[in-house]
């Protein structure tokens, strides 16, 4: 399992252009990935969830990611949230 910490920067939080790239780059993984927030987690597969969070600027999330290819997933997560997030 990869665990990414990650404090967001954009001024917006996560919202639906960025969050709709996120999820569509993850369609083409194996692995299971989840955002968690405080005490809420979703998977970051599902673009509502993913919104429902209300992540916000300044927000501290952490994904986890569990499979097969879960070392290139992460990585392509990791890159995603510094170019959008």
């Amino acid at each position: 399992m990869k665990e990414i910490t990650y404090t967001i920067t954009d001024p917006n939080g996560i919202h639906a252009r960025p969050a709709g790239v996120l999820v569509k780059t993850l369609k083409g993984y194996n692995s299971s990935v989840t955002i968690s927030k405080d005490e809420k987690s979703v998977d970051m597969k599902k673009l509502l969830a993913l919104m429902g969070m209300g992540i916000k600027q300044g927000d501290t999330v952490t994904v986890k990611v569990e499979g097969d290819d879960e070392e290139t997933c992460a990585a392509e997560i990791e890159k995603a949230l510094k170019e959008n997030f």
